[in-house]
């Protein structure tokens, strides 16, 4: 049972009570500084009391004091957010400010992620899981990047902007080379002879070739995904690359109408899912009854179903049909059809009897008289045979295991189907309670992102400022943290069940990310330099996301097997991205 209203509301209100105190604490005590040196030059003794001020000199000291340090300290100043967050010109004080705003972006995460998952509990998939969830997830990048480039002048605009960028190919980067390397390493088993993963054994402790972590086939279709949504980059890259700048606006904002457009078809994509896949197990199911009857009919019959060239047998099909043929009127009614599926035990698939006995019906009886003649249940049979030959492949087709193998693969078809078909709906037992809880997570995540998005970018570009370090490097390795850093436990806990299953959701929920990183979160960039006419000038980072995404994506999309070795591979590009911006930035001078 989802947990109580009152006993949520302590923890999560206490971002908000440090964030009351945090302006308190951060007043230390009066110190001396070079402002009262250049004021004391400015006061002059009245020669009655040396070293003294007079009352008025006295009442004027505050204003000249602040006077003096305006004077002396403009350069250094540094403005506060919203008027009353602390900010610093100090290295180890931006520092401190990165921290304390990025663990509250990091808990604006982890509430819009809470919020998200209690909303899919109770509502499916549909409009949640495949428009609201993906969403939400890249809320807190999506914040920070609008952040980035929205307020100030052009100029500070422009400047800013590449932390902006920074997280965008950080947070990629991140995702598909530390995370997924650490969900390999803590994800993997021991590799059986024909590649795949035997769950959960882990035997082979550091075996880089006999131990790994094995995925379902979707998870390949979701990495495809992946690689498809790098094309807004492709094409705001053109005028770089053939050397067009008059065409870069241009460029920016096709590139903008493609992100958005794969947004949504991304999103719709998902939304419809949960239809096609019930629709799919549907089918599969059928499917499963077709080869259980096939299977049935092999053992039954009096010889092979096909003959060597793999046409069907019809003497063997007519003695099948004689034995099915209970009450020898040469036709099979509807109960002698319920009988016969009833004797193959498929029961175990939760097949819908009725509904499985009108679909074989609808497809033999051609006549429709609702009783299959002895031709029909030839042409029917002959129809199944055709169809799982063409399932299996011509290679076994007219083998002795011909319909164990078509059997075999139609029972794990189903199987995967049902897996997924059970995390669609959840018993919830108090759902008004959880779509509160819900509700409230989701407002809290989505106000502190708001507030405090915008304060972590001026604390990195400060810390930049006072370190001389180019803001893209820190928003790089920092800023992913705060806001990745909730999904990435999930995930590694996720993935150290060490099955199948949870592996392929783990990898899954990776692609996905990026997949959303490569459209919403570029998206809200692409408009930003649009809107406020900046200066395209990202090629050495984008080139950095190109390489992992395509090489990552194209290395998982034609693969479901991942030994242990290709966790380093994963790691080193990691390295290797960081070094590339340097070199092509300040070594050949790119941007």
């Amino acid at each position: 049972m989802a947990p109580s209203l009152a006993l949520m509301l302590p923890r999560l209100l206490l971002p908000f009570l440090f964030l009351a105190l945090f302006p308190l604490i951060s007043i230390g005590r009066p110190i001396s500084t070079p402002a009262d040196e250049a004021l004391a030059d400015l006061l002059l003794s009245d020669g009655i009391t040396p070293g003294s001020t007079s009352d008025s000199q006295t009442l004027l000291l505050p204003f000249l004091r602040r006077l003096t340090i305006s004077q002396i300290f403009d350069a250094d100043q540094c403005e506060q957010t919203y008027g009353f967050l602390p900010c610093t010109t100090t290295v180890v004080g931006n520092m401190f400010l990165i921290v304390v705003y990025g663990f509250l972006m990091y808990k604006a995460a982890t509430y819009l992620s809470s919020g998200s998952e209690l909303l899919l509990k109770i509502m499916g998939p549909g409009i949640v899981g495949g428009l609201f969830l993906p969403i939400l997830g890249a809320l807190p990048d999506a914040m920070l990047i609008l952040v980035s480039g929205i307020s100030g002048s052009k100029e500070t605009a422009q400047n800013q902007v590449s932390i902006g960028m920074g997280l965008l190919a950080g947070s990629t980067v991140m995702l598909l080379t530390t995370l997924w390397g650490s969900c390999i390493i803590v994800g993997k088993s021991d590799l059986s002879d024909n590649s795949t993963s035997i769950d959960p054994q882990d035997t082979q402790i550091f075996s880089l070739f006999g131990s790994g972590v094995s995925t379902d086939v979707e998870t390949s279709y979701a990495a495809r995904i992946m690689v498809i949504s790098i094309i807004p980059f492709v094409i705001v890259q053109l005028p770089q690359v053939f050397n067009f700048p008059s065409g870069q606006r241009l460029a920016v904002l096709l590139s903008l109408i493609v992100a958005v457009a794969l947004l949504v078809s991304y999103c719709v994509y998902q939304v419809f899912q949960p239809w096609i896949q019930r629709r799919r197990l549907a089918y599969v199911k059928h499917k499963h009854v077709i080869s259980g009857i096939l299977k049935h009919a092999q053992m039954q019959a009096l010889g092979r179903l096909v003959d060597n060239e793999g046409t069907p047998n019809v003497d063997v099909l007519k003695r099948l049909f004689r034995s099915l043929d209970m009450d020898s009127d040469r036709s099979l009614s509807r109960a002698e059809l319920r009988a016969l599926i009833i004797g193959l035990q498929v029961d175990e698939i939760d097949l819908d009897m009725d509904d499985t006995v009108d679909k074989i019906m609808d497809e033999f009886d051609t006549s429709r008289n609702s009783t299959i003649e002895e031709h029909e249940f030839i042409a029917g049979i002959s129809n199944w045979l055709t169809e799982a030959k063409r399932d299996v492949g011509n290679a076994s087709s007219y083998s002795k295991n011909f319909m164990d193998d078509f059997h075999t693969k139609a029972r794990g078809e189903h199987d995967r189907l049902i897996y997924q078909n059970d995390e669609v709906v959840e018993r919830i037992d108090n759902p008004g309670q959880v779509v509160s809880n819900a509700i409230l997570l989701l407002l809290l995540g989505t106000v502190l992102a708001a507030i405090f998005a915008d304060p972590l970018v001026d604390a990195v570009d400060n810390f930049s400022l006072a370190t001389s370090i180019p803001s893209f490097f820190i928003s790089f390795i920092a800023m992913p943290l705060a806001t990745n850093a909730s999904e990435a436990v999930s995930s590694i806990i996720f993935a150290s069940r060490k099955k199948q299953r949870t592996s392929s959701l783990t990898f899954s929920e990776i692609y996905g990310g990026v997949t959303m990183n490569n459209t919403l979160c570029l998206a809200v960039f692409l408009a930003l330099v649009y809107l406020r006419h900046l200066t395209w000038d990202f090629s050495a980072e984008v080139l950095i996301i190109l390489i992992v995404c395509v090489v990552m994506g194209l290395f998982t999309s034609f693969r479901t097997t991942f030994p242990l070795w290709t966790c380093f591979l994963a790691f080193l590009f990691y390295p290797l991205s960081l070094i590339l911006v340097y070199v092509l930035d300040f070594v050949f001078g790119w941007s």
